[in-house]
């Protein structure tokens, strides 16, 4: 049997970090203390974390939820799905866990013209290990 780690690899195939490293060339990505300062200012600061994971690991009050599977027909501003602030001169804070599937997440959102979006480096452990406000979660230091 051949596992998927020793598969040959098809034509034209990435891998997962090929993939990560192409999204966040792309990004101009922030640290905790940047992305609350951009929040402040009236950036969009989206969390894409699932229920379970914010329910374990705490909250950014005031964030807005969005979760992953949906993110791009509520913010692309051409989705009959979208939500009243879509706009292509948005500026999006994407925060996930750690940092990794916001920057997929973000690079998606400029795919669909949302220049400005882009994602939180180390993602809501960063946020929260900087004493950033979070409520919540079950996992807290």
């Amino acid at each position: 049997m051949v596992t998927t780690a020793t598969a040959t690899r098809p034509a034209g195939a990435r891998s997962i970090a090929d993939v990560l490293a192409e999204a966040r060339s792309r990004l101009v990505r922030l640290g905790p203390l940047e992305a609350h300062a951009a929040w402040q200012q009236g950036a969009l600061l989206v969390d894409i974390r699932p229920a379970a994971q914010r329910a374990l690991e705490g909250e950014v009050p005031g964030a807005l939820v969005i979760e992953r599977n949906v993110l791009e027909w509520r913010l692309d501003p051409a989705s009959e799905a979208r939500l009243p602030v879509a706009a292509y001169d948005l500026q999006v804070v994407v925060l996930c866990s750690e940092g990794y599937t916001s920057s997929l997440a973000a690079a998606s959102l400029q795919d669909l013209g949302v220049h400005r979006a882009t994602d939180l480096v180390g993602g809501f452990k960063a946020w929260r290990a900087v004493g950033l406000p979070t409520t919540g979660g079950r996992s807290a230091p």
